[in-house]
């Protein structure tokens, strides 16, 4: 019995000089891993941008299928969160800054301990050279984990070396999956539509898409408009030398409406008319070589393209209907030149006998009463004005 306290204390004893000593250890982390990731920098940081996509690379997440994901409303860019629950204990993350293609800075709450999450991407031989670093303090209760289970930097560095190994091989696969198929001529339908227009870089287009879509559909649903499709973009201009285009960013509406002047929101319709189709099914970042398979398809058949409109972008299935970029379908139009209708020529005249007015025989004519001519006119919508910002224009400067 008396063996039996002695161990007792020993092991009591054992276990507070433990404590002091992990309670008197350093609380700040400091963990860094770097991997070359086969794809361009934009493709990765668009990728790693996206909350939702952390789930096809994070190792945490992997290593426990139990672990429950919840995301918030804005999962990409500035202001974007999610947070989990799993068998280790609960976390939440949220983006405080990005630097497109650059940079992302977050910030990490896990089982109370607070840290900085920070990526950054550099070109280099082979793909773009990811480095991604955390930094924070560790509770009482982290730093028992941690010295069990070896230190941070051996926890967390292995925890990052297998994810970033995991975004590899994920963005390997979805982003250099995609087919292209070409469809020919067809013709397409008459649309009206909601828009907003400007120039900006080719490159950046995509990014102001993300922005401009949701704030015209918010604009719907204050006005009451029925949206009738998917998203599209209008090419009016498409300058590759200088990399500068002319866009209208569309929303498909089911009636026609008019908006009053000032307004950053216009509408508009696209008149019914030949195409030359093509469909990508797969990352954006293949885009130009749809486009350009489109053209050359237009050049062998001797086919004219409108000169007032480059081509058309269609986002039938995107990212807001499923994460997988290979599994993305977009639709290009190139359209053709109208069609220009003969006027008719002018028939011959023919003379013809005017009798004289004593010749002209007397009619009794009764006056008639006439009615006034109903027409039915189309009902127009008037909507007041509206704005949009963070747009990325040529005409004007933005941060964006």
């Amino acid at each position: 019995m008396r063996i039996i306290k002695y161990l007792f204390l020993l092991l009591l004893l054992s276990l507070v000089a433990l404590s002091i000593f992990i309670a008197t250890q350093k609380g700040e982390f400091n963990v860094e891993r770097s991997k070359i990731i086969n794809s361009s920098k934009s493709s990765v940081y668009n990728y790693i941008n996206d909350y939702k996509n952390w789930e096809d690379f994070g190792s945490w997440i992997t290593d426990d299928p139990e672990m429950k994901v919840i995301y918030a409303e804005k999962t990409i860019g500035l202001g974007a969160s999610y947070s989990w629950e799993g068998r280790d204990g609960n976390g939440e993350m949220k983006t405080l800054y990005v630097k497109e293609n650059d940079s992302i800075s977050q910030k990490m709450t896990f089982n109370t301990s607070p840290s900085s999450v920070n990526w950054s991407f550099k070109d280099t031989i082979g793909g773009t050279k990811v480095t991604w670093r955390t930094k924070g303090k560790m509770s009482f209760f982290f730093k028992i984990y941690a010295a069990l289970k070896g230190g941070p930097n051996k926890i967390i560095g292995e925890m990052y070396e297998k994810s970033l190994e995991n975004l590899d091989k994920a963005l390997d696969y979805e982003i250099n999956t995609y087919s292209i198929n070409e469809n020919g001529l067809v013709k397409r339908p008459n649309i009206f539509y909601l828009s907003q227009t400007f120039t900006c870089e080719i490159d950046k287009v995509n990014k102001n898409t993300k922005i401009v879509i949701p704030k015209i559909t918010a604009f719907c649903e204050e006005n009451n408009i029925s949206i009738n499709g998917k998203p599209f973009v209008i090419y009016h201009s498409y300058d590759l030398d200088k990399k500068i285009t002319k866009v209208s960013i569309c929303l498909p509406i089911k009636t026609e409406i008019f908006i009053s002047p000032g307004s950053d929101i216009n509408s508009g319709k696209l008149d019914s008319t030949e195409a030359v189709k093509i469909t990508l099914y797969g990352d954006y970042s293949h885009l130009q070589k749809a486009i350009d398979k489109g053209f050359a398809y237009l050049n062998k058949n001797l086919h004219k393209s409108d000169p007032a409109i480059s081509h058309i972008e269609s986002f039938t299935k995107g990212r807001n209907d499923i994460k997988n970029a290979s599994k993305w379908v977009t639709e290009i139009f190139i359209p053709l030149s109208p069609k220009i209708v003969p006027t008719p020529k002018a028939q011959p005249s023919i003379e013809t006998y005017e009798p004289r007015e004593e010749e002209k025989p007397v009619e009794s004519i009764t006056p008639a009463t006439t009615q006034p001519l109903k027409i039915n006119k189309p009902i127009i919508k008037k909507i007041e004005p509206a704005k949009i910002q963070g747009v990325d224009k040529k005409e004007e400067q933005s941060e964006f």
